[in-house]
């Protein structure tokens, strides 16, 4: 009879531990899912501010189609994405697209006294912020996330219950 208790207890006790692994596996997967969302509003967000800093930009420095091109090209490539990872990187190609538009405007004094190409560039360089802070945030999530899923006993869990390593963003 005694033996019986101790096995039903020992049960008892391995059952909770995975349900809690699983759990805690399952609740992180779903913040770095969440984070993963947030980068993406922030791209859609700065993807959405261009079209019109470009048409502001337009007026001033309009036989320079070429910068100005390259950038709305560039943004449809963060919109089309088919997933966050994809528009990361025509993001950063975006970035590089957009330091040299910034360089053009420089050429313009009277552009940058431009109350509303002042505002968007305030705005987008808010964002800027805002994309970098949800990378973070979904790396820091993701790295834990991981760890997790490395660490004994939840190791286990994760290859049983089929938990696999998340990718990191590069800042």
């Amino acid at each position: 009879m005694i033996p019986c208790i101790i096995t039903a207890v020992v049960l008892m006790i391995c059952i909770v531990l995975v349900i809690k692994c699983y759990n805690t596996l399952v609740t992180l997967r779903n913040r770095t899912d969440n984070q993963k969302s947030q980068i993406d509003i922030q791209l859609k967000r700065k993807a959405d501010l261009i079209p019109v800093l470009v048409d502001i930009t337009k007026e001033y420095a309009g036989y320079e189609s070429e910068v100005l091109q390259n950038v709305v090209r560039l943004r449809a490539g963060v919109i089309e994405g088919n997933n966050t990872g994809e528009a990361v990187a025509a993001d950063g190609k975006l970035n590089k697209a957009m330091k040299q538009f910034f360089a053009v405007c420089e050429r313009y004094p009277e552009l940058k006294a431009n109350k509303n190409y002042m505002q968007l560039s305030e705005e987008l360089t808010g964002t800027e912020d805002k994309i970098t802070k949800a990378r973070q945030f979904y790396n820091d999530t993701a790295t834990r996330y991981n760890t997790e899923i490395m660490t004994f006993p939840k190791s286990i869990v994760a290859a049983v219950f089929k938990f696999h390593k998340i990718d990191l963003f590069p800042l």
